[in-house]
C-alpha cells in the first residue's frame, strides 16, 4: 500500500506565463543579432529530412514579390520540405516550446526561431506554408496596442477573419512543388530593409553567407543552400546579384589548407588546419572566416568561434604564439567530457550544464603540440630580426636581488584582518578556500610562497638535480612585429607587450612608437648607418624588455599573497599595464646612452 494514498487523487493546476511579451524579448537579448538565420536554417533542414527524398533546397532571398509590389527589400528563406498545413502552423509556431520536430534537452527546443526572429521583427513573420500542393497563411507579430506576440488576424477574401487562411498559387516560389514553405521577414516597420545587414554584422554586402558558412561546418548531404549577394543591381545582372552556394567551413579549409589533421584531446577531438600563405589569407573574402580561428564543433555547427583579435588570444592560449594568422583549430567534444547540450540561445556548448573546459583543452594541446604547427612557429621564429637579451638580463639582476625580496604583508594595528603570526612563507596566507576580500569564493593562489623565492631565477645550471617544484619565473621573451611576419595587425595594437600567464611567455611588441621613439632619437645622435640602427635599436630593445621583464616577475611575486585574486595579478599584467611600466623614460635613456658610448662613442651634443 502506498504511503501516500492521496496522490491519486491530487489535482495540479499547470504552470502559465504571465507576461509572454516579456519573456520573449528576455530571451532574445541573449541571441546572437543573426541567430535567426541559424534558428530558420535548421528548420527547413529539417523540414527537407522529414521528407521521403531527404533532399532539397534552402534559399535566403530578397521576396520579389513584395518588392515588385512596394519597393520595399525584405528578406525570406524559402524550402522544398515537407510544408505545414494552417491549422499545423497556428498549433507549431503560436505555441512557445512547440516543435514538428522531437523535442529534447540536447535537440530541438521549439523556442529558437520565435525567440530569435520574432524579438527581433515587431512587424512580423509571415510564414507561407504549402502541403499536397494546398497553401496556407499565417502572421506571427508584436501587437504593437497591447505588445503581445502571437498571431495577427488575417482577413479572408469572404470577410470573415481567421488566424490563418488560404493563399493564392500564384504567389507560391517556383522551387516548391508540392510542399514546401517560404518565412517573410518583416521587420520592426512596414518600410523597414530587411535585407540590409543589421549593425554590426560582418561582411555587410555578404552577411547572410558569412554567417551561415562560418556558423556550419558542412551542410546535410543532398541540401543545396544559397544566399542572395548583390540584390541592390538589376536583377539580369547575373555577375553581380546572384545566389551564393554555402558550404560551411570544411570545404574552404579542405580546399585551402597546406597540412591538416586531428588530436585527441581529454574529452575531446581537436580538428585543425594551417591554412596555405595565399592573396585570400590577407584580404578576407567576405563569406567565410578565411584566417586563423578557432572554434567548438557539435553536429556539424560551430559555436564560440573567436576570429580577429578574440581568435588571436585563444589561438595563443594554445600555444599559436606565432603564426595565428595561419592556423584553424577547431574542438569537438566527446561524450567522454559529459551530456552536451547548447544554451537556449544556442550560442554556447554546455558539457552536463557547465562551460566548455577551454583551458584545460588549450594545455593539453600546448603540450602535445602538432609538429606541422610546432615547425610552423619554429621557423616564423627564425626570420624574426630580434636579438637575445635573456642573460644580459640576469646578469644584471643578478646584483639586486634583496630588492626582489617582499616582505610578508602586514595589515594595519588599526585592521580588521586577522593574520597568522606563525606563518613564514613569503607572501603571508593565500585566502582560504578560495575566497576573495568579501567571502567570495575565488581563487587567489596557492598557501605560501614558491620554495626558494626569486632566487629560483638564478639556479646554477651546474648545481646537482633535484624535483623542479616551481616553474621558472623569469619569462620566456619574443620580439614580435608586423615587418617580419611575427606579429598580425590588431594584436597588441600600440600596447608595448602582452604576458601570457599560463605560458609565462612576454610578447613584447617591436612596432610600438615608445621603443621607436627611442631609437630614432639616439640613431640622430650618430651618423646615420645600418650598422648604427642595428646597434641602437638592439640597445633600446635590451633596455626596455629588461623594464618589462623586471615588472613581470615582480608581480608574479604577488601571487601568493593574500591580498591578490588571480584575476587581479592578470589585470597588473595585462598589454595595458605593462605599457604604462615602460612608460618612464629616464633611467632608460641613461642606461641606453652609456652602453652606446661603450659601443659607438661618445654621443654628440645637440
Amino acid at each position: 500500500m502506498s504511503d501516500f494514498p492521496y496522490r491519486s487523487t491530487e489535482k495540479t493546476l499547470d504552470l502559465t506565463v504571465g507576461n509572454v511579451g516579456f519573456l520573449l524579448d528576455r530571451l532574445g537579448q541573449d541571441c546572437h543579432p543573426l541567430q535567426f538565420l541559424r534558428e530558420l536554417t535548421q528548420n527547413s533542414i529539417e523540414a527537407i529530412e522529414r521528407c521521403d527524398d531527404p533532399s532539397g533546397e534552402i534559399v535566403w532571398d530578397v521576396d520579389w514579390d513584395n518588392y515588385d509590389l512596394t519597393g520595399i527589400y525584405k528578406l525570406c528563406v524559402i524550402d522544398n520540405g515537407d510544408g505545414m498545413t494552417g491549422p499545423d502552423m497556428v498549433q507549431y509556431i503560436n505555441k512557445l516550446s512547440s516543435s514538428t520536430a522531437e523535442q529534447s534537452f540536447i535537440g530541438n527546443y521549439g523556442v529558437g526561431a520565435k525567440i530569435a526572429a520574432a524579438t527581433r521583427n515587431h512587424e512580423g513573420l509571415l510564414y507561407l506554408s504549402w502541403r499536397d500542393s494546398v497553401g496556407s497563411m499565417i502572421h506571427l507579430w508584436r501587437d504593437p496596442s497591447s505588445n503581445h506576440y502571437g498571431l495577427r488576424q488575417i482577413r479572408r477574401p469572404d470577410g470573415t477573419y481567421g488566424h490563418h487562411g488560404r493563399i493564392d498559387p500564384a504567389v507560391r516560389p517556383e522551387m516548391i512543388k508540392q510542399h514546401g514553405t517560404k518565412v517573410v521577414l518583416l521587420g520592426n516597420s512596414q518600410d523597414a530593409d530587411t535585407m540590409t545587414a543589421p549593425e554590426g554584422a560582418a561582411s555587410p554586402s555578404r552577411w547572410i553567407s558569412k554567417y551561415l558558412n562560418t556558423r556550419y561546418f558542412r551542410f546535410p548531404d543532398g541540401i543545396a543552400v544559397r544566399a542572395r549577394e548583390g540584390w541592390a543591381n538589376p536583377r539580369d545582372d547575373r555577375d553581380r546579384n546572384y545566389l551564393r552556394t554555402l558550404t560551411g567551413q570544411e570545404p574552404y579549409l579542405a580546399a585551402h589548407a597546406e597540412s591538416s589533421g586531428t588530436l585527441r584531446l581529454t574529452g575531446a577531438t581537436a580538428h585543425w588546419w594551417i591554412l596555405k600563405d595565399e592573396p585570400a589569407l590577407k584580404n578576407n573574402s567576405g563569406f567565410v572566416e578565411s584566417s586563423g580561428h578557432v572554434a567548438a564543433l557539435y553536429n556539424n555547427e560551430l559555436y564560440e568561434l573567436a576570429s580577429a583579435r578574440g581568435g588571436m588570444a585563444r589561438l595563443q592560449q594554445f600555444g599559436i604564439i606565432l603564426g595565428y594568422r595561419y592556423v584553424v583549430i577547431y574542438i569537438e567534444p566527446t561524450p567522454h567530457v559529459g551530456q552536451l547540450t547548447t544554451n537556449t540561445a544556442r550560442t554556447h556548448l554546455l558539457a552536463n550544464g557547465e562551460p566548455l573546459p577551454w583551458d584545460e583543452w588549450a594545455a593539453e594541446f600546448r603540450e602535445r603540440m602538432p609538429s606541422d604547427i610546432r615547425d610552423l612557429i619554429e621557423r616564423l621564429a627564425a626570420g624574426s630580426s630580434s636579438h637575445d637579451h635573456a642573460e644580459s638580463i640576469r646578469e644584471r639582476l643578478r646584483r639586486i636581488l634583496d630588492l626582489y625580496k617582499v616582505s610578508r604583508y602586514r595589515p594595519t594595528p588599526a585592521g580588521n584582518m586577522l593574520v597568522d603570526p606563525d606563518t613564514t612563507a613569503r607572501g603571508g596566507v593565500a585566502r582560504q578556500a578560495g575566497e576573495d576580500r568579501s567571502g567570495t569564493q575565488q581563487r587567489g593562489g596557492k598557501r605560501g610562497g614558491a620554495a626558494g623565492g626569486i632566487y629560483s631565477i638564478f639556479l646554477d645550471p651546474d648545481g646537482v638535480p633535484g624535483t623542479d617544484v616551481n616553474p621558472d619565473p623569469f619569462p620566456d621573451v619574443r620580439w614580435v612585429s608586423v615587418e617580419d611576419g611575427t606579429r598580425e595587425q590588431g594584436d597588441m595594437e600600440d600596447r608595448a607587450a602582452k604576458f601570457l600567464l599560463d605560458q609565462n611567455l612576454l610578447l613584447i611588441n617591436a612596432d610600438f612608437r615608445v621603443f621607436a621613439d627611442m631609437s630614432s632619437y639616439f640613431v640622430k645622435q650618430y651618423e646615420s648607418s645600418p650598422a648604427v640602427q642595428e646597434v641602437v635599436t638592439d640597445a633600446v630593445q635590451a633596455w626596455f624588455e629588461q623594464a618589462l621583464v623586471e615588472s613581470v616577475i615582480g608581480v608574479q611575486v604577488l601571487q601568493n599573497a593574500q591580498e591578490w585574486t588571480i584575476a587581479e595579478i592578470k589585470e597588473a599584467l595585462s598589454p595595458e599595464a605593462l605599457t604604462t611600466a615602460v612608460m618612464p623614460r629616464y633611467h632608460v635613456n641613461n642606461a641606453v646612452r652609456r652602453e652606446l658610448g661603450a659601443k659607438l662613442g661618445k654621443i654628440r651634443e645637440q
